[in-house]
């Protein structure tokens, strides 16, 4: 089943397609990826930078939609670009901010920070179409190479559970359910 799905940022309609029943297994793990990556899009259609910014819940001062978007980008930058090709990480965070890409949320505008995650979904892709299932890391997680097979598979877990949170900061924000 396709739906199309009304763009925040600039780069137009995003399509949110059902992974397949049956397919190979890059088939099926990349279909998955997209599938939650365009449901992030999904969760944000319609809603203003403000509401993008406010971070309800007093315990987590940091989660808010636009930061889960910019943690989203970033964490796709980090597994796809730094630990499978080896690239240096230019991730905004550092040792004495490691939640810097979360602060981004509210600071830049939630149009923006869609289209550099779309951006960022779309270099993974390319990268992902380049390696075998197999491959292993050309650098270095914390604790040893990964495979993009465990990549892919991270990162739907990473966005599957971040969707979740955006759900409910959706919620919160302007009583949006169900998108």
């Amino acid at each position: 089943m396709e739906h199309t799905i009304e763009s925040v940022g600039t780069s137009g309609p995003a399509r949110r397609v059902e992974p397949p029943h049956s397919a190979d297994e890059r088939t099926m793990l990349t279909a998955w990826l997209d599938w939650h990556r365009s449901t992030v899009r999904e969760k944000c259609a319609g809603l203003d930078s403000g509401a993008a910014r406010r971070a309800p819940l007093p315990t987590s001062p940091l989660m808010s939609i636009g930061g889960i978007v910019s943690h989203l980008r970033w964490v796709e930058h980090a597994w796809f670009e730094s630990v499978l090709l080896g690239l240096p990480d230019q991730g905004p965070y550092t040792r004495d901010d490691p939640d810097a890409e979360w602060r981004l949320g509210a600071r830049v505008p939630l149009a923006e920070l869609l289209d550099a995650y779309d951006a960022q979904c779309a270099r993974s892709r390319e990268i992902t179409a380049r390696l075998e299932l197999g491959s292993t890391s050309r650098g270095r997680a914390s604790d040893g190479p990964r495979t993009l097979r465990w990549v892919l598979v991270h990162m739907i877990e990473e966005t599957a559970r971040h969707n979740g949170h955006l759900d409910l900061l959706r919620e919160a924000a302007d009583g949006a359910r169900g998108r």
